[in-house]
């Protein structure tokens, strides 16, 4: 929780720390998810990074994907490699489930976290042969409970 409030907190994140209500439903709530994965990038005994991803399917190739929802690293310890190694654990898990891709929502206000993910590999999907740009859009729901 302390990494995903580290991230929540920061200028790429929400700017402020998650609500208590949502830390207490938090993990009970993913472990409800199935197909979740979940990693963690120590530093010893302390974790630095953090990655939460979802299973997902494309219907274009019939196949799973998996989506990486969170990708975190403590300030202390950017530009240290923990990114692109919790990638590389992400790119392994998903041949694993024989995934056809793996996808990932960045703001446009982040050309660091975009230029990695270039640098490893990611760009502008595809319909068929021809290359496109996927915009993410969302609807918020107000929840009756």
């Amino acid at each position: 929780m302390t990494l995903l409030n580290a991230y929540a907190e920061d200028a790429m994140g929400a700017g402020e720390p998650l609500s208590e209500e949502v830390q207490d439903r938090l993990v009970p709530a993913l472990r409800r998810v199935p197909d979740h994965l979940v990693l963690l990038a120590c530093d010893g005994e302390n974790a630095v990074g953090l990655a939460i991803c979802f299973q997902g399917f494309s219907t274009f190739r019939a196949r799973p994907l998996l989506n990486i929802h969170d990708l975190a690293v403590l300030p202390s310890h950017r530009r240290r490699g923990v990114a692109t190694a919790l990638l590389a654990a992400i790119e392994a898990e998903a041949r694993r489930r024989d995934c056809c891709k793996l996808t990932l929502e960045v703001r446009e206000d982040n050309p660091r976290a975009e230029a990695l993910y270039r640098a490893l590999g990611f760009g502008a999907g595809s319909a068929g042969e021809r290359s496109v740009q996927y915009r993410f859009m969302e609807k918020r729901l107000v929840s009756s409970a």
